[in-house]
């Protein structure tokens, strides 16, 4: 006959025991909780991102070489939809707009024929991995006022008479090592309110405002269209870059010669009030 201590457990090993048990039963627990998470932390991921892509900042995916060598094929930007809520849209500027009912795409992007394609390439279009064929990227050259104008005794574009050195983002060959020319085409505009002259920096292929000037606004799109700036690539790796305003558009006389453009017709205006002025105390004066 075995005695109670014989067949009794030590106290300390019965601790352990017991510990053991309660932690195989917790670490279960936890990995069946986390699948259980899963899902809504993905569902809480997808919708910060939807919100931070419809107010904040948003990718896109560049289907076209218009914008070469500053932007490539395949590209993925990030653009910010703010910034022109706190400022004006500026000469050199990258900006991505809308050319729905506006302009003809660059890129003719075929539409999936199934129900699933068709949300995968809606998903896709708002992280910025897939095209969107209503969507334009291009830089602004001229702003609401300017005259932009190509090209002059050198072959550049001027804005308000103040030359434009494009060397730094014009596409160039990487095999001959030409550049493109500012335009092939001349052209001579002045950009009215509420719109913007815009090109792509790889002239001779960029379908751009130069292309656009028989439609209504003679080329020029509508700042209202406007979806944010340009600001950074962000994909592939080896191609991450900021994408700032090049210094020609920091000239001193093209800020001066804007600073007159918007001065002008209120000078003219005060010039012809002065006499209508005049003329009427005078018939005043006789009655």
């Amino acid at each position: 006959m075995r005695s109670e201590a014989e067949g009794a457990v030590p106290e300390e090993e019965q601790a352990v025991t017991s510990e053991q048990d309660h932690s195989d039963g917790g670490k279960g627990k936890k990995q069946g909780s986390f699948w259980k998470e899963l899902p809504i932390l993905i569902g809480v991921a997808l919708v910060l991102a939807l919100v931070i892509k419809a107010f904040a900042v948003q990718a896109f995916y560049i289907p076209s070489g218009s914008m070469e060598n500053t932007l490539q094929i395949g590209d993925r930007v990030l653009v910010n939809k703010i910034v022109y809520h706190t400022r004006d849209i500026e000469r050199g500027d990258i900006v991505v707009f809308n050319g729905l009912d506006s302009w003809d795409p660059e890129t003719n992007v075929q539409e999936p024929s199934n129900p699933v394609g068709k949300v995968l390439r809606a998903i896709g279009g708002a992280f910025g991995v897939a095209p969107n064929e209503k969507d334009y990227i291009k830089r602004v050259i001229g702003i609401p006022g300017d005259q932009v104008k190509c090209c002059d005794a050198k072959g550049r574009v001027t804005v308000n008479g103040v030359p434009l050195n494009e060397n730094s983002y014009l596409f160039t060959d990487p095999v001959t090592r030409e550049r493109n020319k500012p335009s092939n085409d001349p052209f001579e505009v002045t950009v009215q309110p509420g719109q913007l002259w815009v090109m792509g920096d790889h002239r001779e292929l960029s379908y751009d405002s130069r292309s656009h000037r028989g439609d209504p606004g003679g080329g020029t799109i509508p700042v209202s269209r406007v979806i944010g700036r340009a600001f950074v690539i962000v994909w592939p790796l080896n191609r991450i870059d900021t994408l700032p305003i090049p210094k020609t558009y920091e000239q001193p006389a093209l800020h001066a010669a804007s600073a007159v453009l918007p001065a002008t017709p209120i000078a003219l205006g005060l010039a012809g009030a002065v006499p209508i002025t005049y003329l009427h105390r005078r018939l005043r004066r006789r009655r």
